[in-house]
């Protein structure tokens, strides 16, 4: 749970960081926005394919995304 926990801040991190709100940023993944906001609270786990795009739209590679501490 903790691991989702931390994931998910890195994740809503990293999108306000590159100046998106979570409506554009489901424009950019294709991923929609409640299972954004799931992934986002550590609520869910979220797929192989979700991390993949929210990588490429955030322009980093998954290893960014799973990196804890700061930017």
């Amino acid at each position: 749970m903790e691991r989702r926990r931390t994931l998910g801040e890195r994740i809503s991190d990293l999108r306000a960081a590159a100046h998106h709100a979570q409506e554009s940023f489901t424009e950019a993944t294709g991923i929609p926005r409640r299972t954004l906001q799931r992934i986002e609270s550590g609520d869910g786990d979220p797929r192989y394919s979700d991390l993949l795009r929210i990588a490429e739209a955030l322009k980093k590679d998954m290893a960014a995304l799973m990196k804890t501490g700061a930017s």
